[in-house]
């Protein structure tokens, strides 16, 4: 089994490299898990609290779990994995049974900071984008995808998006092995990267 980890800031391109690499080789042997599937459960707390939450820094996210899971797939073992809903920013009783698969691919802009976790990949990747380019995804996505207002998303950014970046993603940057600039654009950066991971497979 070999266990990649895709990092980036907020809007850098992870999941186009994610998707890239799921074209470029056989599906049926890959699992993507989403770090954003581990946020802590927050129901114990008001909607209007919930939503004013900071989803990007490091203790929102369940490490010890997350953690626990790898271990369980590497070990040859299915799991269940969590379900996390942005609209109600809580985690659905629902789970997805996830087995094991020759590789897999750990996606989300905070995996590098924890350590044990960081321990758990045999190849990390990050993905660096222009914070321009950046912020237009992030506005695009969550007016789209999580019912959010412009300048909600506005506000977000300037007061936990861009400093949570600054303080705790953009130095994960130094524990990659492979860096993509230009995030998903970059197509060269991308099949150098598929072929790296088709030569570590060949030595597994």
């Amino acid at each position: 089994m070999l266990i990649i980890g895709i990092a980036g800031g907020t809007g850098s391109g992870k999941t186009t490299v994610v998707n890239k690499i799921l074209e470029s080789l056989d599906q049926k042997k890959i699992t993507v898990i989403p770090q954003d599937s581990y946020y802590k459960d927050n129901s114990h707390l008001p909607l209007e609290q919930r939503q004013e939450l900071n989803f990007d820094h490091p203790e929102s996210i369940d490490w010890e779990l997350m953690v626990k899971h790898l271990l369980q797939l590497k070990a040859g073992n299915p799991i269940e994995q969590p379900m996390y809903s942005y609209i109600t920013c809580t985690r659905s009783k629902d789970t997805i049974h996830i087995e094991p698969t020759q590789i897999i691919i750990v996606e989300g802009i905070l995996i590098f900071t924890d350590p044990p976790l960081r321990d758990c990949l045999d190849m990390k990747i990050y993905v660096d984008a222009d914070p321009d380019d950046r912020l237009s995804r992030v506005i695009s996505r969550d007016i789209i995808e999580r019912g959010r207002s412009v300048n909600k998303v506005l506000e977000r950014y300037e007061k936990t998006v861009k400093p949570m970046h600054l303080q705790f993603i953009e130095p994960t940057k130094r524990y990659a092995d492979i860096i993509v600039p230009q995030g998903g654009h970059n197509t060269v950066a991308i099949n150098v990267l598929i072929s790296t991971i088709e030569q570590a497979l060949l030595t597994r």
